[in-house]
């Protein structure tokens, strides 16, 4: 019998630079055609190389044959030395503004310290390459660079948005969307969830269901609570000043050690158009701290057997701190996959079944994610490029099912944790099992956004390019009338060193990367693009909702641009006028504002737009399934603003 919480023989402690046991399952990526080639060989290339060098030279004495006489017109030794050490002056390290990390900030230091890249903690006059927040985008004015935050994610990620956002996505794709619970949103579904749960009891005598009442801007497990019955909830003023979702609870969990537990998965999105994501290798798993019996009325409020919450259990009796990655009350999810692998558990079908479950959620989120962006930072304007790091909750059925409990903007990064030394005296300590984990994911994701990375490949491919032109053209003028072997052998040696710290494949020790392990992060999309590109149905009508906004810097569409784009899109006929189109309008417009989603500005926002724009395929394509009908009406409107596109064209040209 293998003892509690020890490793299964012939796994070894995870390591963040590690596969975790079992690898994704899902298909291999395609070629995309090659690799992104270089300017073409021959003169088109040169000028401006030959502009550049003579710039950085100045004048060069010709000696015979046009060529640049030998020892005249060197740079003299040390000439660069003011420029932070000869060499080093050419590859600037990178900037990063920490001055609102907050609780990551320690993280995120290691993580520079390794990068060898530069901080400035307390923010810095001229502009950094990197902003690092700890809460939101608007923590600082930014207005360029790269930050860390994406505007309007944490509105996206709260408990009410997502449950709609993956509601949307369940009318239109149910089996594919079948790892989040049942939800209701109170206090407005209240009389609809009762009714469902009454229905659902009358059709099944035995259903014998447990509810969890989440509030929906709570976090680490405040305001969580459990009941029977839908009568249970505390229906006072607090639901009404703060509203919730009610879930179904998943009472049959996956156990280990007799513990129920979650995992936490840390998951990039680096690029919103086009979309990229990362997932990875490693997460945690966040252990309760009694073990666990199915909901009774007599255990439902005994938060340590049912909420895993780390801020909860860590308070107690029973929590464990431990070193060791595979024992203790938080543990790396690789320990817990060698254990379920060591079973004879299919580890890479749940790994192919977790890739899966966050892509699709991420296509859930995106389209009000770009209504939130081009408000904050709109098109033509300057402004930042966005990433972040999401915490995604995953709770595992008795089956291996992954099944989706939240979505956390800002997941904690604190790689310490408080012990009580005295009664009421604590101490920070560090953690080693957060900080085996989260320093990986903040130093790759800082790898993978690195914005000298994109220079460096600049020079290289450059390079290579001239490289060509020496090879082809070997005995004419190389470098375009000015460039001499010597030079072309000098900027090869540069770009070299340049190109290092992109994979470390040149350059040797130079790298700024030499030592560090291989990325902890792995692509899943656009790598898996093919698999899920037809989900990306209500992305495609956030496009058509965006296109008729009509004011930049606004996320709600009035009732002029919503005629626009009926009569744009050919939509209004005599079954249908435009005096229909104004009751739609009004109608649902109304409805969405009464459930208080955002008053700061009059409109129809976007999930109103899209309940309209599914009313209207159901009434155009009466006899196909919703995302066929949906499908065909965004082809239908597509169709009709291309052709006004390439008509206002033609008229632009005559």
């Amino acid at each position: 019998m293998e003892p509690a919480g020890a490793p299964p023989q012939g796994c070894a402690p995870a390591r963040e630079a590690e596969e975790p046991p079992g690898s994704p399952a899902l298909p291999a990526e395609e070629p995309q055609g090659g690799q992104p080639a270089g300017p073409p060989p021959g003169e088109a290339a040169l000028p401006a190389v030959a502009g550049r060098e003579r710039g950085r030279r100045g004048a060069v004495p010709q000696g015979p044959g046009g060529r640049a006489a030998r020892g005249r017109g060197r740079r003299a030794p040390g000439r660069r030395g003011g420029e932070e050490g000869g060499r080093a002056g050419r590859r600037p390290r990178v900037t990063v503004d920490s001055s609102k990390a907050k609780t990551s900030l320690e993280a995120l230091k290691i993580s520079l310290r390794q990068l060898r890249w530069r901080e400035f903690p307390f923010g810095r006059r001229l502009p950094c390459d990197i902003y690092w927040h700890g809460v939101s985008f608007h923590d600082n004015d930014i207005f360029s660079g790269q930050v860390n935050k994406f505007p309007g994610m944490t509105e996206m990620v709260r408990k009410i948005t997502l449950s709609r956002a993956v509601r949307t996505m369940q009318d239109l794709f149910p089996l594919e969307y079948n790892f989040y619970p049942r939800s209701w949103i109170l206090p407005e579904e209240f009389p609809l969830f009762v009714d469902e749960v009454r229905m659902m009891k009358d059709s099944d005598p035995s259903w014998k269901p447990t509810f969890i009442v989440k509030p929906d801007g709570g976090c680490q497990g405040d305001g969580i609570y459990l009941i029977k019955d839908p009568s249970d909830i505390r229906l006072t003023g607090s639901i009404q000043s703060r509203p919730a979702v009610v879930q179904e609870y998943i009472c049959k969990p996956l156990l280990v050690d007799k513990l129920k537990f979650d995992i936490r998965l840390y998951v990039l999105l680096k690029s919103l158009e086009p979309l990229e994501i990362y997932i990875a290798k490693d997460g945690l798993s966040r252990f309760c701290t009694e073990p666990y019996q199915e909901p009774t009325l007599k255990n439902l409020h005994q938060v340590f057997m049912h909420l895993t919450n780390y801020s909860l259990n860590i308070h107690s009796g029973n929590f464990i701190h431990s070193d060791n990655v595979n024992t203790g009350s938080k543990r790396t999810f690789s320990s817990i996959l060698c254990r379920l692998s060591s079973r004879g558990a299919d580890v890479k079908k749940l790994w192919s079944d977790i890739i899966s479950l966050v892509i699709k959620t991420i296509i859930a989120l995106t389209p009000e994610l770009k209504v939130y962006y081009q408000s904050d930072i709109p098109a033509g304007k300057p402004g930042p490029t966005c990433f972040q790091i999401l915490g995604f909750d995953i709770l595992l059925m008795k089956n291996l099912k992954p099944m989706l409990l939240e979505v956390n903007a800002n997941p904690s990064m604190r790689i310490e944790h408080e012990q009580e030394l005295s009664p009421g005296v604590f101490e920070n300590v560090p953690s080693p099992v957060d900080e085996e984990v989260k320093v990986a994911v903040i130093r790759d994701t800082l790898r993978l956004v690195d914005p000298q990375k994109k220079k460096r490949k600049d020079v290289q491919r450059h390079v290579e390019s001239c490289k060509t032109t020496v090879n082809v053209r070997y005995n004419y003028v190389l470098w375009y009338r000015c460039q001499t072997l010597e030079e072309a052998s000098e900027a090869k040696e540069e770009a070299r060193e340049a190109g290092a710290g992109d994979g470390g494949e040149r350059g040797g020790s130079r790298s700024p990367e030499a030592g560090l392990p291989s990325l902890c992060l792995k692509q899943v999309f656009p790598k898996y693009a093919r698999q899920f590109s037809y989900l990306r149905l209500v992305d495609r009508v956030a496009a058509l909702f965006i296109r008729f906004l009509g004011v930049k810097g606004t996320t709600k569409l009035g009732p002029t641009g919503f005629r626009t784009f009926i009569r744009n899109c050919k939509l209004s006929n005599s079954n249908f006028s435009m005096a229909s189109v104004d009751i739609l309008y009004i109608d649902i417009t109304r409805r969405w504002n009464s459930m208080g989603i955002d008053h700061k500005e009059s409109g129809m926002c976007l999930q109103a737009f899209v309940e309209a724009f599914f009313c209207l395929a159901q009434k155009k394509y009466k006899s196909l399934p919703l995302h066929k009908q949906v499908a065909s009406l965004i082809d239908f409107c597509e169709y009709h603003l291309a052709a006004l596109d390439e008509k206002r064209l033609v008229c632009g040209r005559g």
